[in-house]
């Protein structure tokens, strides 16, 4: 049987990630709190926004960047997407 949480994106159970994503306690609450399903589609919109601003993620205030939008993703607030994306309509 597969790993549930409490999604924080989704406010409802759904199937968990397999391993936290992230060293560290920000992973650690991120695989906490943080569907499987919601992190697919932040890694979606997170190459989006690094292709669309070509951030350099070698760059540490282009990485700090990409922290905050991820936390504003899944906490349903609003983050940078990319011009002219338009989301796919829910079902």
């Amino acid at each position: 049987m597969s790993r549930t949480v409490f999604c924080k994106k989704y406010q409802k159970e759904l199937e968990g990630l397999a391993v936290p994503p992230l060293p560290g306690p920000k992973g650690q609450e991120i695989f906490d709190t943080v569907s499987a399903q919601a992190w697919q589609e932040w890694m979606q919109q997170q190459t989006m926004i690094i292709n669309e601003k070509q951030l350099n993620m070698m760059d540490m205030s282009a990485r700090t960047y990409l922290a905050e939008q991820r936390d504003k993703f899944f906490n349903n607030e609003d983050f940078e997407q990319a011009e002219g994306y338009v989301p796919p309509e829910k079902s």
